[in-house]
């Protein structure tokens, strides 16, 4: 009876061991850093619309974890362009994420709104809002780092080109770029040398990194890029003269920015102001806005408000989106 119990506690010790194990193996081969890693650099080769038939393929495996949920969010129109803008945001996230996360709090604001007691297009207005919150977040993530590319794009095409006066290959150059600039501009043509590396030629690589990186600036480098190999020319001297306009560019972008960050500020405290006051007013007596959501003609009011602050916010925006 002893040997049989003494048995039976080893015969346990070993299969939770092997548990661990078979947990810790399934984690190394599916959750890893490095399989996040590789599975993020596939995404991101496959997401420029130019790769082979297998990267396709795994960029839509990729849109969910879940086969249920990957089939439900194929058939979502645009699916595609929302996990591009994760990859140009530089986000982690996959799709079901992104919408999870949108659907939580929309449903966060539907019962905050019905718990209050708001009117019925006061909630439909905060679901909406709570709902795009993220996507916003996500446009503004993908603005900056776009920006912040286009802040080391010339040093990026002067070290090219100084790799291609010293005798080295495009691809190769394009390779020094990923090993010796600084993120987020780094990761982009590291991606491009793995496409040129996995036999995707050389045009199509550098177009993939222009979808994935959707910069004036960086269009002109892929044009000047594919200009120089279907005429010739010295492509070390032409990214030159590309890199010094590029820098002079942000130059004259700076001193348009200084001059209109105080109409921009304005614009700012013009559209959070009736905001502001609205919710101050309505924590601190909140029986005074109860007619405007109450009364037929309040809600009219208010509603014709929200109209011609959105048609002052278009007309202030196009006045201060100054493009160079």
């Amino acid at each position: 009876m002893d040997y049989s119990f003494s048995l039976l506690l080893i015969l346990g010790f070993v299969a939770v061991v092997l548990l661990f194990e078979g947990l810790y193996a399934y984690w190394n081969d599916t959750r890893s850093p490095e399989v996040r890693r590789v599975a993020q650099r596939l995404r991101a080769i496959s997401a420029g619309g130019h790769a082979e038939s297998e990267a396709k393929l795994f960029k839509e495996r990729v849109l969910s974890h879940t086969p249920a949920v990957q089939r439900l969010l194929l058939l979502l129109p645009r699916v595609h362009q929302l996990d591009r803008l994760l990859l140009q945001a530089g986000s982690t996230l996959t799709v079901s994420h992104q919408l999870t996360v949108s659907a939580l709090l929309a449903l966060i604001g539907l019962v905050a709104g019905l718990f209050l007691r708001w009117p019925m297009f006061l909630i439909l207005l905060l679901v909406v809002v709570l709902a795009l919150l993220p996507l916003l977040r996500l446009v503004w993530r993908r603005n900056k780092r776009l920006h912040k590319i286009e802040a080391q794009l010339p040093d990026a095409m002067d070290l090219i080109a100084r790799a291609l006066r010293a005798g080295h290959a495009f691809p190769s150059a394009l390779a020094m770029v990923g090993a010796e600039a600084q993120e987020p501009i780094a990761g982009e043509f590291k991606i491009t040398s793995d496409e040129i590396g996995y036999g995707i030629s050389v045009d199509n690589a550098i177009n993939n990194l222009a979808s994935r990186v959707p910069s004036p600036d960086m269009r002109y480098f892929v044009m000047a890029v594919v200009i120089q190999r279907e005429t010739g020319g010295n492509l070390a001297e032409l990214l030159g003269k590309l890199a010094e306009l590029v820098r002079e560019r942000f130059k004259l972008f700076a001193k348009v920015r200084v001059l209109a960050a105080e109409g921009k500020l304005s614009a700012w405290i013009l559209v959070g102001l009736p905001f502001c006051v609205a919710g101050a007013v309505q924590i601190l007596n909140p029986k005074y806005l109860s007619v405007l959501f109450t009364d037929e003609m309040g809600i009219k009011l208010v509603i014709g408000a929200l109209v011609l602050m959105v048609i002052g916010i278009f007309a202030m925006w196009r006045i201060i989106d100054i493009r160079v």
